[in-house]
């Protein structure tokens, strides 16, 4: 049995298959990009562990479908899976491509979606599984000027606690990870690497890491990673939805849309 990991050839995902490849777990990656994923899947081959890969683009609606029958047609079996890819654009809703748009809610939600339930069934039978989903503190309050993206992310947290309750009793553990800015190649595709804010107060990936695996090992529903993250999450229940949402527009809107 083996821990799928989408998204996994830079970042979080990245870093996801470091940890689990140290504790001696057999791997299965996915991304876009084949070269990568072959770069990493050699250097964590030599530790001793399996690493298995299957390049797909999850912006397809179709690829979550083909991924899993995919790995089921090489004889493997999931006991864990990672949610990790995702990806978010900056700008306008009225300017940004709407293909690019839809993409993202394809990738962050439909694809999880997808995924989680395809394993869902194996995991039921056996008793036993784990789901760990990449939200953000961003799933906490709406995002102008990234509107679409906070959106998608308050989808993915909201989905992953309704689905702990549903599994919870069934020997399957489902955590929402809910990391603030972190430094990734993510950052930099968002067009957020580059803000005062984020060089600051960006979070070590490894601690992320370290806290998605934690929380999912004890099957805690939502986990935000970082003291200060938690803080700011916790005080949004406190604040007015308007004030909320004018302070998030006030740190997004002015940046160059990326990606």
């Amino acid at each position: 049995m083996a821990t799928v990991i989408t998204g996994a050839s830079a970042g979080l995902g990245e870093g996801f298959a470091r940890a689990l490849a140290a504790e001696g777990k057999d791997l299965i990656l996915t991304a876009r990009r084949g070269d990568r994923l072959d770069t990493l899947a050699a250097e964590l081959r030599g530790t001793g562990v399996k690493v298995d890969l299957f390049a797909a683009d999850l912006a397809d609606p179709a690829a979550p479908t083909k991924l899993i029958a995919d790995i089921a047609a090489a004889g493997l079996g999931i006991d864990t899976l990672i949610n990790n890819a995702g990806f978010g654009l900056r700008g306008p809703v009225a300017d940004l491509d709407t293909d690019q748009q839809l993409g993202m809610i394809d990738v962050n939600c439909r694809a999880l979606v997808a995924l989680s339930r395809a394993v869902l069934p194996g995991m039921i039978a056996a008793g036993q599984g784990g789901i760990l989903n990449v939200a953000s503190t961003a799933a906490f309050q709406p995002g102008p000027w990234m509107s679409v993206y906070y959106a998608t992310k308050a989808f993915v947290l909201s989905f992953s606690e309704g689905l702990h309750e549903e599994v919870k009793d069934r020997g399957i553990r489902v955590a929402a990870l809910c990391p603030g800015p972190t430094r990734t190649e993510f950052a930099e595709v968002a067009g957020m690497g580059d803000s005062a804010l984020f060089q600051r107060f960006a979070s070590d990936a490894d601690a992320v890491v370290r806290d998605g695996l934690k929380a999912l090992a004890a099957n805690q529903a939502v986990k935000i990673s970082g003291a200060m993250n938690l803080v700011s999450a916790e005080a949004i229940r406190f604040t007015p939805r308007g004030l909320a949402r004018r302070i998030a527009g006030s740190l997004q809107k002015g940046r160059a849309p990326a990606r």
